[in-house]
């Protein structure tokens, strides 16, 4: 499946729907058509966009996600489908009754993942991993230890050779880069997830009443260093407080094209996310009892 990811930032544009098609006019009124049923994610970033209610309509059935950023280009909103899968109803019900133990279970997997995933970014920047390997192998169900918080202060005193960076979400350096590349990772995790027919809000870990994407926070987490790797390069070019430029954005979306070593083969973002939330639904389910996840040595070893 073709998996599009089209960002419209540069110019003004108009969009609507003809025979299944999306139609972007912009400003110079060159059109351009795509597939709706190709398309993954629609970002909506030039504050002079217009689009017709089937637009939306057409994304929702297609299964697409769009993502809405305010003046600043910082993404703000997010639309994903409710009613992707036949028997979502079923699967809501058994995510909803999921016990203690399961999902104490399946944090412990998503924190080994992620450990492990930015053990490999620190390999790959710099030959070494800093412990954060070993530490992985420490953690217990429902990470009781906190081993994910001491992985991540030793992480980021590394990633960026920098022993002051602290992780703020609104501080005016690396942060809004970092803020961008996570908020569009968490849109497509979002899309992965009710796409098997769950619902994004209903977390394994994260609980908060204001957060419609708890799930998707907890799914993501793994990813989330293939993001902080890019913004790495980025700094090599760009200074921390750079604009968030159409180029700047589109280097930071690099993570969508990148292939993951899982089961065995090299798959795109959006084909391990689905066999991920996939996984996560049998357990659900009780038809398996671990998550399936990537392979992060291959990337360490790259």
């Amino acid at each position: 499946m073709i998996n599009h990811v089209v960002e419209l930032a540069n110019k003004p544009a108009k969009l609507s729907v003809r025979h299944r098609q999306l139609v972007i006019k912009t400003g110079d009124e060159l059109e351009v058509t795509l597939p709706l049923a190709e398309l993954a994610v629609l970002i909506a970033a030039n504050p002079c966009i217009t689009l017709t209610q089937p637009v939306l309509a057409g994304l929702a059935e297609a299964g697409a996600v769009c993502v809405i950023c305010d003046a600043t280009s910082r993404p703000v909103g997010t639309m994903f489908p409710l009613v992707n899968h036949h028997v979502q109803t079923e699967r809501l019900a058994a995510q909803a009754q999921a016990s203690l133990p399961t999902r104490k279970r399946l944090w412990q997997q998503i924190v080994r993942s992620k450990i492990q995933s930015q053990a490999a970014v620190l390999q790959e920047l710099h030959g070494r991993d800093y412990g954060l390997a070993r530490l992985a192998a420490r953690v217990r169900s429902g990470d009781t230890s906190n081993v994910e918080a001491m992985a991540s202060r030793r992480y980021w005193q590394y990633l960026f050779q920098d022993r002051t960076f602290r992780r703020d979400p609104d501080r005016n350096d690396q942060n809004r880069f970092l803020n961008y590349g996570y908020a569009i990772l968490r849109a497509v995790t979002a899309r992965a997830i009710t796409g098997v027919g769950l619902h994004p809000s209903l977390g394994i870990h994260h609980h908060n009443r204001y957060n419609p994407f708890c799930l998707a926070d907890d799914l993501m987490e793994p990813f989330r260093p293939r993001v902080d790797l890019l913004v790495v390069a980025l700094l090599r070019e760009f200074p921390a407080d750079a604009e968030l430029t159409p180029e700047v954005k589109s280097r930071l979306l690099g993570f969508l094209e990148e292939r993951y070593f899982f089961e065995g083969e090299r798959r795109t973002l959006f084909d391990v996310l689905s066999r991920i939330a996939a996984s996560l639904a049998d357990v659900f389910l009780k038809k398996r009892r671990d998550l399936l996840l990537p392979d992060w040595s291959c990337h360490a070893s790259r």
